[in-house]
């Protein structure tokens, strides 16, 4: 108990030495609520093993459990990613999500809004552990004539800096996602501790999403049932479908936006173009999917922030796979790579990934 005092009264002490560096209220209030929501986050975890040692503790949770640390091994064993206490204890917040994202763009851009803060440097989303706040904040942005998206996380990495609490817990928002899922989740936010590069989510998120992406294969091959296999398999030539959907739209808005016309001419070029995309989700979704209405809710909201979210996430990862095919998937060799381009000027690793992606293809 004493050595669990000490570890929250250092903490403390950071945290508050931490807001009294900064200057203006808002900057201090939002970082107030960052902190705490952290903190209670990480004290409701206990240790997995406190968690299966519970008579009363259901079963489907039991069993997913035991796999999380199944899944936990095999990151440090077979994917090299760090062996500490992240993703070995476990939290029931009662809520959907451990934090609600906000993401703006302008109405005639593709550009990410972006807030800069210490340790993470500047970063493409706004984080809140309460929706209700999140969703006053998005309303703000909207009054500046901002797109807005506000969307529920459920999970994040802290790149390591929660290791003296414990680690990054497991948590009850994800624990029911699909088995290779699970896997690749608890691999994306590992992945955050190997490499971050300061002021670049495109790179950080694309790298972290080619890790959980060939992980989780990885697992499947490994531990997963030829059933899962197939399923999974299946969700990611959905996935690989959508993408490519919304990429050809997201590169139609951009040049959409660039052109010489004005304002008016441009909104109504732009609505048309979301009009026909959905109009081919419509078709897409009733010809290959099954009526499947996983995308329903993210093609009814599209905007640019959305488009530019989605991007952030994703545009860069298949470089990044080839870069890891180009090592012969090692994995330590591939981590030297990517910490080598991490320490490159922005446009310089653009560049290289690009010159690895032409290679591969």
């Amino acid at each position: 108990m004493k050595k669990k005092r000490w570890r929250w009264a250092l903490l403390a002490a950071a945290a508050a030495g931490l807001l009294a560096s900064l200057g203006g209220c808002a900057q201090i209030g939002y970082l107030g609520q960052s902190v705490g929501g952290h903190l209670r986050l990480v004290s409701a975890a206990k240790p997995v093993d406190e968690w299966l040692a519970d008579p009363a503790l259901k079963p489907a949770l039991r069993e997913r459990l035991q796999q999380s640390q199944r899944m936990r091994d095999f990151a440090v064993q077979q994917l090299h990613l760090p062996d500490n206490n992240s993703y070995r204890r476990y939290a029931d917040l009662g809520r959907s999500a451990a934090v609600w994202n906000v993401v703006a763009a302008p109405e005639l851009s593709l550009t990410l809004k972006t807030w800069c803060f210490p340790i993470m440097g500047c970063v493409g989303y706004r984080g809140y552990f309460n929706q209700a706040e999140a969703e006053a904040y998005a309303a703000e942005l909207r009054a500046e004539g901002y797109e807005v998206m506000v969307y529920g996380v459920p999970a994040y990495s802290t790149l390591g800096w929660s290791r003296l609490l414990g680690g990054d817990p497991l948590l009850n928002t994800f624990m029911n996602q699909p088995e290779a899922e699970l896997a690749g989740l608890i691999f994306h936010e590992l992945s955050h501790q190997v490499v971050y590069a300061a002021d670049d989510t495109q790179f950080n998120e694309s790298f972290a999403t080619a890790v959980e992406r060939r992980g989780a294969l990885a697992w499947l091959q490994a531990q997963g049932s030829a059933a899962e296999r197939e399923r999974y398999l299946a969700r990611q030539s959905q996935r690989v479908q959508f993408r490519a959907l919304t990429q050809r739209y997201r590169e139609r808005l951009e040049a959409l936006y660039v052109q010489p016309m004005d304002v008016e001419a441009k909104r109504a070029a732009k609505a048309q173009l979301l009009a026909e995309m959905r109009a081919e989700h419509a078709q897409l979704k009733a010809a290959q999917w099954g009526g499947d209405s996983g995308y329903d809710a993210w093609f009814a909201r599209a905007n640019n922030a959305s488009f530019a979210l989605l991007s952030a996430y994703t545009e860069l990862a298949p470089q990044f796979e080839a870069l890891l095919d180009r090592e012969g998937g090692d994995w330590p060799r591939f981590y030297t790579a990517v910490k080598a381009l991490a320490e490159l000027p922005p446009e310089q690793r653009r560049m290289r990934l690009q010159e690895l992606k032409n290679s591969a293809e």
